[in-house]
This record gives structure tokens, C-alpha cells and sequence, in this order.
């Protein structure tokens, strides 16, 4: 017995198919001429049973027909069938009309029976080997299949036993012969599937090969995944009942326009299709009002959102809904907005104010809404209490955390609420799992298709790290002499260097360095001619801030030309005017966008820091050259950016490492869902620890009145827990009201203790220490120490001779699992740069060569030493402060502070003399931070002590009488 296409394959999925309700009719059975698309007969029978106008006057049904017919023929003149295919789809799905009602009024035709749910309602055939014919060219089917008389499934089979040929041959068949030959066939099409026996795909009219998905149902972690005929015939079982392909035709195709402009068919891919019905399921169900989907980034959650806002608005049970989108961010509110606004869904709105959202609820809208969080800052309370409002929220991890997802559950008290994240969720995001995933769901996921499945179903490419690690050297002996002399002419004490020190050996000093910044820039700019651009693809660039964009902007446009690159970034008040260019407005962010996804263009680099790392979808972008320190979401959102899909040359997304982050990506794939699950179940037990944490914080403060506000307020707060035991005691109090709060963010129960939690909150930050005086040490001599760091720092050329990296759906399984990767921790030694030998001695205070020294080391080794999994940062030395002697004389200063103290104590009322001797102690501890001789005779030093000044007064101790101000500010000058 031989295994052929017929019957190993062909008739495996007829078979399948065929069932009392779906009836199997040979190709050369069928009532049709081999030049016919319709089965009209058919076509006929349904039109008088759905349309009573038509049973009335069933001549009506040839008017119809000749309408459908008029649509097919047209088709024919068109090797791309898609717009046919959008207009015939209006057809199927009730969008069209005739006037045969009453005086000429038009009614809606129907030509499919949606509000039955059996199977019997409308009539199916599978068909085998349908011939169709257009003059001389003629094509041979092997499976359509019928509904109504409509073919609106195309299928075809290859052999499961010739190795040369896959369901990738079955597939282009169809793309490639059928519909540009005889397009016609295809207008009233809903999908095509292909299959060999071991694999199945399916995908829309005019989409290419390489976009065709699979289909797979979610099993058990430890469920064997089907394979060869059993995986076809669960997915027969999932793509071609009756009702997945009305709910395909209905619910989960959309027509949008391509960058081209031309018109394009999109299909749901199963993840989405599956996601959607277990949104509306759950919705329906009414029990469980929440749920978790995580769909890896770049797997499609924004066309999932509309996939599921179409099902919701359009199922009768839910009595006209309105879907809300909500987003955390005003790009992100574009990329949906402008996906929603592609896909033509109805009644749709993008809320421009809070006022706008505001009255959209309270007047009870049903639309589908689309809006940013912090337009449910201002609401004032109930907006909708209605229970068919269904809210879906974009990254979810990012979006609920305080007062904005408080307010937004306040306002609508009884909808669903479902999140939705790109990136996996771990113990550290345990709000998502609380605020969004349920205890009856496995892991606390409604929904998950993980980075793995999404590398192994095509729907997003695996990414490669390529390690280019530059080594920073340091002259410890010459910064050593400079800082000696720098401090010495200022005159600065132990603290102000250990001040100093500490800030200047920050890893982001030595990331911005001049010099460095020139190397690397030079690094990109040949990598890029030597290995991205001959491709046709384009790249970005991650660096630390937006001065590093604009100082790379500057070195690339040296070295590629100014048309070459740009700098995409946020604005701010603050930045200098020649950045305006660089921080575009929505109309212009969509210009440069457009311009990057254009081959043509000549930009073919971006340089951000934060813009365009999350919702930025643009399949050409191949490299992206990571000069910035990453963590978590923020990371894998990132690099994320460069796994699209872009056929056919497109195999693989490559991020070009600089600082070594490849560990934490590792890192940021691990979570565990044990401690998430229990996080579910613990918030009713966090929901009754609150209240008496409250009472237990608020128990410092006996007869205190909270209503009274300014300086009398506080000054009786702080006498209330005045000595240091106390106050010590109140911050432990506090800290357990701080964590509650933050954990049960968003919970409406919130509200209860609002006015509590913030009057303790204010009277802690009015007793917690603050480093002002490091903060204006470092504002006066910050740039004099990175320009001595800068002159004595070099950094070697990134080296090319470390293996690349990777990130595969198998590697990805391991990490998130613990299992060995396949890279050989004996071979990352390699990457292991020479070490700086450690000083010798033990000084006094931690001199700034020596600290730079121990920060080279540990970063040398964060960036190469990455698949070792690393450690936490090494810790820096802590900070030496030797106490200033004692002067036999009262110096100008003390005097100084004297007549600060009897200033402050006027203000003080029975039983509070302790406020005059703190403020008197840091209005001092500002002042000696800045002083120099002569300093109340430059602006800038007259400025900085001025702007402490009101800070400490002002916010700190909310003391605004403008007189104390002024009379503070001539003993400062006087006596300082």
C-alpha cells in the first residue's frame, strides 16, 4: 500500500471534515460549470430562507446574485483579489443592502446565518478536487470548502512521504498560481490552508508565504506536542469547524492599507483567535472579571484588541458594550489608535482630553474607546457603573500602578478588566498578577504564547547578540594628583570629596565619556556599512540620555553624513533649543516613522534613549546597537524592537552589545510561577492588614489635629515624634503602610484611607534626611571632575572577536527553565578583559583614582562575563567623613547660625522649639556646601544657595512667609 497526496493527506482532511452537517460533494458532482465561482443553486435556497423580503418575491434573489456576480468578474482584471475579497465580505457579513422593503426602503441581504449558533443553519459541503476555468487557463483544487454556495475555504495537499516537497509548496501554490491566474475564484474567500501531512498553515488572499500561521491548541507544559497527522487533524479540528470559519469571516479579518498603500487582508493568528474567545467567554460567563494575556511582543496584541472589540461589540449577549482600550502612554495610544483606524472598526473614538473621556462615560457611549491612563486622573468618582464595559490594558505591568489605575477602577466599578502584557511577568510585577490574573487560570495567564512559541510559529524572528565590548583604562596616578589639587583650591572638607568621588564614578560618567562616545560612534558606523546596509536594512541606536543622543548624532553624522541618522526623543522644558529638531510632535514622530520603514529613504538610523523602544513597529529594522544599561521590561521591550518579520532576506533580529546586557535578558525571562500564583490568593489578607497598619502609624501623633495644614500642622506632627527613637519607630510604621499601599495599588479600597495615607506620607518626607548639600557640591564642581576624569580615561576599540549569541526559542526555554545553555562557561572567560591590580593601603578616605579603579572592574566584568549569570554590582567603598576641628575662635559661621536660630525659634508656638534647631542645622549644612570666597558676588553661587534655601524652607518645612525668606537669606549672605 503506497501513502499519496490523495489519500494520506487530501482525504484525511475531507474525511475530518465531512460530518452530518457538513455533506461531501466530488468536484465533478457539483452544480456548477467548471467557469462558474457560485454554487448558485445553493445561493438561491439561502437567500429566500434568511430574507423574508426575497421569500416574498424570490426574484429579488437573481437581483443579489447579479450584484455578487458583478464583484467576481471584476476580479478577473486584477491579479490581486483583495479589494474584491473586502467588498464581497460585506456581503457575507450583512453590510449590505437593497431596496426591497416598503416603498422602495432597503433591508439588509443576508447570505450566512450568524445568529444560530447549529452548525444546520446553514448549508456546507467539502468538495474534492474542484476544477475552475477561465478561457484556457484552467486550475484544479484539492479541497474547498462550501458555505451556502459561497467557496470560502481553498485547501491544498502535498504528499507526507517526498521529502522535497512541504506544506511551504502547497502554500505557494495557492499565492502564487491560483490566485494570480485565476483570482476570481478567490473573491468570496475567508482563508486557504496547506498541509503535507506534518505541518498545516493557513493564511489570507494576498498574503505571502512566509506570513501563513499555524494553528496550535494550548496544552499543558508537560503535554506532548502532536505531531504529523494528529497535529493536522487538531488543527482541521480548530481552522475548519463551521463556526471558527464564520467566526474567521465575522470577527477576525480585517482590511487595512499598507505602507505601499495598497489594500491588504489580515487574518487573526490562532494565539489571537483563541485569546479573544477567552476574553468573550469569560464576559459572558459573568463569574471571574478579570484576566492576564501574555502575548510576546511582536506576536500582534494590538490587532488582538481588535479582533476582540469586534467580537464584543457584535455579540448579542452583552446588550451593545463599550470596549475601552487604555494605554500608558501617548505613543502607544497612536499605535492603537492608528491599528484600529487601519482596520475600519466602527464607532471608534481616541479620547483628546480627560473632559472628553469623562463625558464619553458619563453619558454611557457604547463605542470602543481608546485612551491614555492619566485621563482617569481627575475623575470624580462613579463615571459608568454598568457591568457590559470590558477594559483591555496594554501593558498591563506598566499601566496600573498608583493613583491612575485606582481611579480608573473607582470610575467604572463593575467592568471587566483584562491586562495585557508583551513581556513575562515575575515576582517583582506581583500588582500584574493580583490586579489581572485569576487563581482558576494555569500560572495566573487567561492567555500566553510565550517568546519560544512565537520564534517557532513564524510570528516573530529569534535574536542574535553580537558582543563588541570596549575596555576603559585608567590613569589612577595622574586623576589622583589632579583631584589632590582640584580640592585643595577649593578648599573642599572629607565629605565634599567622598561627595565628589562618588558621584564622578558612576557608571553613566564613564558611558558618556567623550572619548568613548567617539570610539563606539566610529565602531557603528562600520559595522553598519559593512553589515547592515548591504542588506537593505536599517538600525538604531540605544544610549544612555539625550545628550549621548545628541553627541552620537553629532560623531555619525562625521563619519555617515547628516542625512543618515536622527535623534528621536521626548521633550522637555529644559532642553536647549537646538534639540527642537530632534523632539518631533505626533504629525512629525509619524513622518519620521514612515520615512524609517521606507527602503527608498535615506534614513536608515535612529538614535534614541527612550522614544520608540516601546510601540515602534518597524519590520526593517535588523540592528540595534545597545550602548545603554537595560533592565527587565524596559530590555526585552527594546530588543524586541528588532524581531518583526521583514521577507525574504530578514532571518533573525541582531542586537550589537556594547555593555553586555545578554545575562539580564536571561534574567528577564526567569520567573516563578508558584510565588505569582500565591500573590493572586493573598490580596483579600493584604486588604485587611491596611486599615490597622494605618491606625498603627497614625498612633504616633496623640491630639494632633490632621485637618490643620502649613507650618503649624507640621511642626505639631514633628514634635509628636521629635526625639530620634520616635522617629525612628514611625518610619518602621510607615514603611509597612508604604509597601501595603504600593502592593494594593490599584484597589479601589484605597480611597477609604487616601487622606491618611498622604498626611502620613507628607509628615515622613518632612523628616527624612536629604543629601542637599551632596546635590550642590556636585552642581558646582561636577563638570571640573568629569573633565579631569575625561582627560585621563581611554577606552580601546569594541572587540570583534567574542561569539555572537543566540536567542532562540530553544535557548529562551532554557534560561526561563534553569537548564545549561549551549555556551560553554570555560569559553565567555575569553571575554574577560586584563584587570586593573587592586591599590595597596588602607587610606583614610577612598581617594577618586582608586574608586574608579574598583568601578572599571566590576564594569569590565558586567559586560563580559555575561553568561555567567552576573552577580549583583560590586559594591563601592564606602564614603570616609572625618570631622572638621575644632576652632578655638567662633567663627563667622557659628555666629551665623546663632542668628538663624533666634530668627526660627520667633516662629515657634508653646512646646515646638525643636523646628528652629533642625532647619538652623541644614540651612548650615546648604551653606557650607557652596561656600567660596567671594561666592555672594556671582550669580550662580547667589542662585544655588537661594534655590536650597527654598527648598528646605519652602517644601521641606512649608514655611512661605517671604519675610523669614528674606531675613534667612541677608544672614547667610552677612555671616557665610
Amino acid at each position: 500500500m503506497t501513502f499519496t497526496e490523495a489519500n494520506a493527506v487530501r482525504d484525511f482532511v475531507r474525511d475530518l471534515v465531512a460530518s452530518t452537517d457538513t455533506q461531501f460533494v466530488a468536484g465533478r458532482e457539483l452544480p456548477r460549470r467548471a467557469d462558474e465561482v457560485l454554487l448558485e443553486g445553493p445561493v438561491t435556497e439561502a437567500l429566500r430562507r434568511l430574507n423574508p423580503a426575497i421569500e416574498a418575491d424570490p426574484r429579488r434573489a437573481d437581483e443579489v446574485i447579479h450584484h455578487l456576480r458583478a464583484i467576481i468578474l471584476a476580479a478577473r482584471r486584477t491579479p490581486n483579489p483583495v479589494v474584491a475579497n473586502e467588498e464581497f465580505a460585506a456581503w457575507l457579513t450583512g453590510q449590505k443592502s437593497m431596496p426591497f422593503g416598503p416603498a422602495g426602503e432597503h433591508v439588509t441581504v443576508r447570505l450566512v446565518d450568524f445568529d444560530n449558533p447549529e452548525p444546520s443553519a446553514n448549508q456546507w459541503m467539502i468538495s474534492t478536487e474542484v476544477t475552475y476555468k477561465v478561457g484556457r487557463v484552467e486550475r484544479r483544487f484539492d479541497l474547498v470548502l462550501w458555505c451556502n454556495g459561497f467557496p470560502l475555504v481553498v485547501g491544498e495537499a502535498k504528499s507526507p512521504v517526498r521529502p522535497a516537497y512541504t506544506w511551504i509548496d502547497a502554500a505557494a501554490q495557492i499565492n502564487e498560481d491560483y490566485e494570480v491566474n485565476v483570482p476570481a475564484f478567490f473573491v468570496p474567500n475567508v482563508f486557504n490552508f496547506a498541509t503535507e501531512g506534518k505541518g498545516f498553515r493557513y493564511g489570507s488572499v494576498g498574503m505571502t508565504v512566509d506570513l501563513w500561521g499555524p494553528w496550535r491548541e494550548e496544552t499543558a507544559d508537560d503535554a506532548p506536542t502532536p505531531s504529523g497527522l494528529a497535529a493536522v487533524r487538531a488543527a482541521v479540528a480548530g481552522v475548519l469547524s463551521p463556526a471558527a470559519v464564520l467566526d474567521f469571516l465575522r470577527f477576525f479579518t480585517v482590511f487595512a492599507t499598507d505602507k505601499k498603500h495598497r489594500k491588504i487582508k489580515i487574518i487573526a493568528r490562532f494565539q489571537q483567535f483563541q485569546a479573544t474567545n477567552l476574553i468573550v467567554a469569560r464576559v459572558l460567563t459573568g463569574e471571574i472579571k478579570q484576566g492576564l494575556i501574555w502575548h510576546f511582543q511582536g506576536s500582534g496584541k494590538s490587532l488582538l484588541m481588535v479582533f476582540t472589540a469586534q467580537k464584543l461589540r457584535a455579540t448579542a449577549g452583552l446588550t451593545n458594550p463599550t470596549v475601552i482600550i487604555v494605554v500608558d502612554r501617548i505613543d502607544l495610544d497612536t499605535q492603537i489608535t492608528g491599528t484600529f483606524n487601519a482596520s475600519d472598526v466602527p464607532n471608534l473614538v481616541s479620547t483628546d482630553s480627560r473632559r472628553e473621556l469623562q463625558a464619553l462615560l458619563g453619558t454611557g457611549a457604547r463605542k470602543v474607546i481608546i485612551t491614555t491612563v492619566h485621563k482617569f486622573g481627575e475623575a470624580p468618582g462613579v463615571l459608568d457603573d454598568r457591568d457590559n464595559i470590558i477594559v483591555m490594558v496594554d501593558e498591563a505591568h506598566r499601566s496600573q500602578e498608583g493613583d491612575y489605575g485606582r481611579k480608573m477602577r473607582e470610575a467604572l466599578p463593575n467592568a471587566f478588566l483584562f491586562g495585557l502584557t508583551g513581556t513575562p511577568i515575575n515576582r517583582r510585577d506581583r500588582n500584574t498578577f493580583m490586579w489581572f490574573g485569576s487563581t482558576l487560570d494555569d500560572g495566573g495567564y487567561l492567555s500566553r504564547y510565550s517568546f519560544q512559541d512565537s520564534i517557532r510559529d513564524g510570528a516573530t524572528l529569534p535574536l542574535h547578540f553580537e558582543p563588541r565590548l570596549s575596555e576603559i583604562h585608567l590613569d589612577a596616578a595622574a586623576i589622583d594628583a589632579a583631584f589632590a589639587e582640584l580640592a585643595e583650591q577649593h578648599g573642599l572638607t572629607e565629605a565634599d570629596k567622598s561627595t565628589l568621588s562618588r558621584r564622578a564614578a558612576s557608571l553613566e560618567s564613564l558611558i558618556k565619556a567623550d572619548g568613548r562616545v567617539r570610539r563606539i560612534a566610529a565602531d557603528i558606523a562600520g559595522h553598519f556599512r559593512a553589515k547592515v546596509e548591504p542588506q537593505g536594512f536599517k538600525a538604531q541606536v540605544v544610549v544612555y540620555d539625550k545628550p549621548t543622543c545628541v553627541a552620537y548624532k553629532a560623531e555619525l553624522d562625521k563619519l555617515l553624513g547628516p542625512d543618515a541618522c536622527t535623534v528621536v526623543m521626548s521633550h522637555s522644558a529644559r532642553d536647549p533649543k537646538g534639540w527642537k529638531e530632534y523632539t518631533p510632535d505626533r504629525v512629525e514622530l509619524e513622518r519620521i516613522t514612515a520615512r524609517f520603514n521606507d527602503p527608498a529613504d535615506p534614513l536608515k538610523i535612529s538614535i534614541v534613549t527612550a522614544k520608540l523602544l516601546t510601540g515602534f513597529d518597524a519590520p526593517i529594522l535588523y540592528a540595534q546597537y545597545v550602548d545603554k544599561p537595560l533592565k527587565e521590561h524596559n530590555l526585552l521591550q527594546a530588543i524586541t524592537r528588532t524581531n518583526r518579520v521583514y521577507p525574504p532576506a530578514k532571518t533573525h533580529g541582531l542586537i550589537v552589545d556594547y555593555l553586555g546586557i545578554f545575562d539580564d535578558v536571561a534574567k528577564a525571562f526567569a520567573f516563578d510561577e508558584k510565588s505569582v500564583q500565591q500573590v493572586i490568593s493573598n490580596i483579600d489578607v493584604l486588604r485587611g492588614q491596611l486599615g490597622p497598619a494605618i491606625q498603627a502609624a497614625l498612633a504616633f501623633f496623640p491630639g494632633v489635629d490632621r485637618t490643620v495644614g502649613g507650618y503649624e500642622g507640621l511642626i505639631a506632627a514633628q514634635t509628636a515624634i521629635s526625639g530620634d527613637a520616635a522617629r525612628d519607630a514611625f518610619g518602621q510604621a510607615f514603611s509597612v503602610v508604604a509597601q501595603l499601599w504600593e502592593t494594593l495599588s490599584p484597589d479601589p479600597v484605597l480611597s477609604t484611607h487616601q487622606a491618611d495615607y498622604r498626611w502620613l506620607t507628607d509628615v515622613y518626607e518632612s523628616v527624612r534626611p536629604a543629601d542637599v548639600a551632596g546635590r550642590l557640591v556636585w552642581h558646582t564642581l561636577g563638570a571640573k571632575t568629569l573633565e579631569l576624569i575625561n582627560a585621563h580615561v581611554t577606552v580601546e576599540v569594541p572587540r570583534t572577536d567574542l561569539d555572537t549569541i543566540v536567542l532562540d526559542a530553544q535557548v529562551i526555554e532554557d534560561l526561563m527553565s534553569g537548564r545549561p545553555t549551549d555556551v560553554d562557561p570555560i569559553e565567555v572567560e575569553k571575554w574577560i578583559t586584563a584587570r586593573i591590580a587592586r591599590h595597596l593601603g588602607n587610606p583614610v578616605f577612598i581617594e577618586l583614582g582608586k574608586r574608579l579603579t574598583a568601578l572599571r572592574e566590576k564594569y569590565a566584568h558586567s559586560q563580559q562575563a555575561s553568561l555567567e549569570f552576573l552577580k549583583e554590582l560590586f559594591l563601592l567603598a564606602k564614603d570616609t567623613v572625618a570631622a572638621e576641628k575644632e576652632a578655638a575662635e567662633v567663627p563667622r559661621e557659628e555666629q551665623g547660625k546663632a542668628a538663624l536660630t533666634e530668627l526660627f525659634q520667633s516662629l515657634r508656638g508653646n512646646g515646638t522649639p525643636i523646628i528652629a534647631e533642625r532647619i538652623v542645622a541644614e540651612v548650615d549644612e546648604v551653606v557650607r556646601a557652596v561656600r567660596f570666597t567671594g561666592w555672594q558676588d556671582t550669580r550662580d553661587g547667589d542662585r544655588l544657595v537661594q534655590q536650597a534655601l527654598r527648598k528646605t524652607l519652602y517644601i521641606k518645612f512649608k514655611i512661605r512667609d517671604p519675610d523669614v525668606y528674606e531675613r534667612a537669606l541677608g544672614y547667610i549672605r552677612e555671616y557665610y
